[in-house]
Parts: C-alpha cells; structure tokens; sequence
C-alpha cells in the first residue's frame, strides 16, 4: 500500500495521537490557544507532509513552515514549542508507518517522512532564527554557555 493512503487512513488516530503528545509536553502557547486551534493546525500539517509525500513537492510545506515561523514568532511562542508540534506529529506518523508497512517497504517510507518533516522543521527553524537574530529572545540567549568565565580574568 502507498505511505499516503497509509497515513491518510490512519489520520484521525494519528492526530488525536500528536494533540495527546502535545499536550503531555505542556507547551504553553498551545495551551492558551486551546484545542481547536492546535489540532486544526496538526491537521494543516498533516495535510502538507502527506500531500508532500504524495507529490514530491516541498514547495507548498515550505511556504507554510515560513509563514507559521512568522506567525509563531510575532504571537509569542518560543522555537521549541512549535518544534514540538512537529516532533509530536512525527512520532504518530511514525508509530503508524512502522506497524502498517512491510518490512521490505519500510526503510523508504521512514526515509520519505523524515525527510519531508525534516526538511519543514529546517524551513520553520531557519525562518524563526532569521526573526530573533533581529530581536533578543530568551531562547536564543546563548550567554549561558560561557558560564564561569568573568569578566576581567584571563581566561576572559
């Protein structure tokens, strides 16, 4: 059977599967945006990396990895939160790739998955870096590794 009909056929429980995840992960601006706004948006993701998958097409993941980065970033929420609805979505893709393909089947469709979800955490990631670089954020705050080291001895 093709990956895109197996995951198509297995969307509801994969979704449901990814709020769950997201939820555990307490990401707090997913909290505040409630339930129908972050599983409205893992199906929008869903959507894009299962038609990506279908097509052969990253053009339409990455326009929407650009926009949500943007969106994302002007509403508030930190690069790890957004990470996580990815990472939550990946792992249920998974999970149902790995008990419905074929062992001779499966190296590919893991193969394509990763590399359409990689490629769309990249585009968000790089898209979201691009706006802190203009604006300090508390997450991107890479002084605490150079902890220990002050100012004025010789090390520093």
């Amino acid at each position: 059977m093709k990956l895109e009909t197996v995951l198509r056929q297995s969307e509801s429980d994969i979704l449901d599967e990814a709020f769950s995840a997201l939820q555990r992960s307490q990401v707090a601006h997913y909290e505040r945006a409630g339930e129908t706004f972050t599983r409205d948006r893992l199906a929008k993701l869903f959507g894009l990396v299962v038609d990506a998958i279908e097509t052969r097409s990253l053009i339409p993941l990455s326009a929407y990895a650009d926009r949500i980065a943007s969106e994302r970033f002007e509403a508030g929420f930190d690069i790890s939160e957004v990470q996580m609805a990815f990472n939550s979505l990946e792992e249920a893709m998974w999970r149902r790739i790995v008990s419905a393909e074929p062992p001779d089947a499966l190296a590919e469709a893991i193969g394509l998955l990763s590399t359409v979800l990689g490629f769309g955490k990249d585009t968000m990631a790089r898209k979201y870096v691009s706006l802190a670089s203009r604006k300090h954020v508390p997450s991107l705050d890479l002084t605490a590794l150079f902890s220990g080291v002050e100012e004025g001895s010789p090390e520093g």
